[in-house]
């Protein structure tokens, strides 16, 4: 059994940070969570969970300084224009043992480090929303004192919300357009296969049914068989068949292409965020 985790604070539990919350929760290995966010209605939803104290800032002003005073690990999971300074605001209440742990696309490690106490262990992250199922995939990148203890504490932490996969920091903001941003591409061919299967004359509740599943089983199938997807498609794929006239179609549209500058689009404005534009 994997045993608990250390004190988490959590500050900015939006989207991703409470797709995280949840992963942590779901998971029943994390410590004490202490959460904050700016409204009292989006703290009220957080407030039930097991083992989580709710803060909302517009009552307690001073609540991300409290909340990482007893906090081993500190995730950081504000816009990125707003990083630079929430750190500078609890940078005199971190413990000397914290980890600070950032969420935000495109604020690098020499950055979050320039506005922290000397020594303290940063690491990049860059997990994505199927964090709240367990099915997440999340980037980790070592700052200059997150020795290999530090990393094995951050592993756990998100190893309860997925898989996670450690690289050098350059390579964060290029995972985060794969499978940070993944999820909605996949939403989108679901959004639009259920579309064309309305126009063939299927209800909405039918089409949702056959887009979804299809999704489903051919994930499952690839996870299962352990094959390359390409492989998987050849035997969906007959000769001249049905299959093989639709493939030809995708492959006209050039989606190799469609990809490549969608995820470099991506890629163009994790770098503008980290700029505050």
């Amino acid at each position: 059994m994997t045993e608990s985790l250390p004190a988490l604070a959590i500050l900015g539990a939006g989207s991703m940070g409470g797709a995280i919350l949840q992963g942590l929760v779901a998971s029943g290995v994390a410590g004490p969570v202490v959460v904050t966010n700016r409204t009292r209605e989006k703290a009220n939803t957080l407030a039930g969970l097991d083992g989580v104290h709710s803060v909302a800032l517009e009552d307690e002003p001073n609540g991300n300084r409290a909340a990482v005073r007893d906090a081993r690990i500190v995730l950081v999971g504000v816009k990125p224009a707003m990083v630079p300074d929430l750190l500078r605001e609890i940078a005199g209440d971190l413990r000397a043992d914290a980890v600070v742990v950032s969420l935000a696309a495109g604020v690098t490690i020499a950055t979050i480090e320039s506005v922290l106490p000397a020594g303290v262990a940063v690491v990049r992250s860059m997990p994505n929303t199927p964090a709240v199922v367990g099915k997440a995939v999340t980037g980790i990148a070592a700052g200059t004192h997150a020795d290999a203890e530090v990393m094995a504490l951050v592993r756990a932490v998100f190893e309860t919300c997925g898989a996670v996969v450690e690289v050098p920091e350059e390579q964060i903001d290029p995972l985060g357009t794969i499978s940070g941003s993944g999820p909605a591409y996949v939403f989108l061919l679901i959004e639009e296969l259920t579309r064309a299967a309305v126009g063939k004359g299927f209800s909405h509740e039918q089409a949702r049914l056959m887009v979804q599943q299809t999704f489903i089983g051919a994930t499952a199938l690839l996870e299962a068989s352990g094959e390359d997807p390409a492989e998987l498609r050849r035997r969906v794929t007959s000769p001249r068949g049905t299959t093989e006239r639709a493939i030809a179609v995708l492959h006209d549209a050039h989606l190799d292409e469609v990809f490549a500058a969608a995820t470099d689009a991506a890629l163009a404005r994790s770098r503008e965020l980290a700029r505050g534009a």
